[in-house]
């Protein structure tokens, strides 16, 4: 794999830099480690823009190190290694896409159900977008002067779940020119096109994501609540849950709220759907729960335990994602997915 071009962010300039890089050609892996170290998190995360899932961010950070390793003796360094990092981590995220389904949440998955029918199956097929925990963003690397999208905006549930709409090429360019910064020029030589295609490519792209984006982002939202508003508002929501008290989440909610609980396809929209399927559901008198404040894409979050009497504990069982309007809930999104829990370095269990 070639360079970029001179024209991308700044060359290999630290000497530490240019000694780890000609170590790890002579094979040293543990130079190697310590030369991608400081673009792992960034790389993780421009991986999961991409691809929708934690997981699948994982599995395509794993391959695109291993590409990236394999390929170091044709890195000359004349442009940045950032550069060619994003270069092989896209290009193995866009052959990642090839392979898989896109990544949805179930609003866009089917229509809104009724809460007085069976739930339907989960379907567990990985089609489900996933939630990233807020503790790898503060680690991002830095954008560029083109950047549309603050880095904390371009993680909101709301965006990945538009850019997942996007075809595989006009994504990765939507993500790195407006999102990383890049140039039209340094967008075109990561996927080896022109400028002028990468230009027309964002142009589409800015048509079908601003039509699915909200008036105002979540970030917009949250600077104009205070923040001990937003914390109350948070305790209330988790008091009331483990209080099983539906008519206190209920008038927490936006008239037009909605919840979704992936992998269950079914989601339900309005107070007195949403209050019904609560009472017969999640917050029925045989559960009792207990839980813990998060935050997940640059959102207020939950992590919910259920008792489990064979476990003698409460046991993980949903990531729950709140996206606010004003200061109301206009958006709970239940992640039924306990095995996401080790991400946000939450307990594996809470005891009695």
């Amino acid at each position: 794999m070639t360079d970029l071009g001179p024209t991308t962010t700044s060359a290999l300039g630290t000497a530490t830099e240019r000694e780890l890089l000609t170590s790890a050609r002579a094979g040293d892996d543990d130079a190697f480690g310590r030369l991608v170290e400081p673009y792992s998190r960034e790389l993780h995360i421009h991986c999961y823009r991409m691809l929708g899932s934690h997981t699948d961010a994982e599995d395509a950070m794993q391959e695109a190190l291993l590409r990236a390793w394999r390929g170091l003796p044709r890195f000359e360094g004349r442009s940045s290694l950032r550069s060619w990092l994003y270069r092989i981590a896209t290009n193995t995220c866009l052959r990642a896409i090839e392979r898989r389904p896109k990544r949805v949440l179930p609003i866009d998955y089917g229509p809104a159900a009724d809460p007085h029918d069976a739930l339907a199956d989960p379907v567990n097929d990985p089609i489900w977008l996933e939630p990233y925990p807020d503790t790898a963003l503060a680690l991002h690397g830095p954008t560029g002067p083109d950047a549309r999208y603050e880095q904390r905006e371009a993680v909101e549930l709301a965006f990945i779940a538009a850019l997942q709409h996007l075809p595989a090429r006009q994504r990765a360019v939507l993500i790195l020119r407006d999102v990383l910064g890049f140039s039209a020029r340094e967008t075109a030589a990561v996927l080896e096109t022109t400028p002028v295609s990468v230009d027309s490519a964002l142009q589409r792209a800015h048509k079908t994501v601003d039509e699915r984006l909200p008036m105002q982002t979540q970030q917009q939202t949250l600077r104009l609540i205070a923040d001990d508003e937003l914390s109350g508002l948070v305790e209330r929501y988790l008091a009331a849950w483990e209080r099983n008290d539906v008519d206190v989440v209920v008038a927490m909610l936006a008239e037009d709220a909605k919840i979704a609980m992936p992998p269950l396809p079914s989601w339900y929209i309005g107070r007195e759907e949403i209050a019904a399927f609560l009472r017969l559901y999640p917050l029925a008198e045989s559960h009792r729960w207990r839980m813990l404040p998060t935050s997940a894409n640059g959102q207020p979050a939950l992590a919910g335990y259920l008792w489990d009497e064979d476990a003698d504990a409460f046991v993980p069982n949903c990531l729950t994602v709140l996206t606010l309007r004003d200061d109301r809930i206009e958006e709970i999104t239940a992640f039924l997915a306990p095995d996401l829990f080790s991400h946000f370095v939450l307990p594996a269990s809470i005891a009695a």
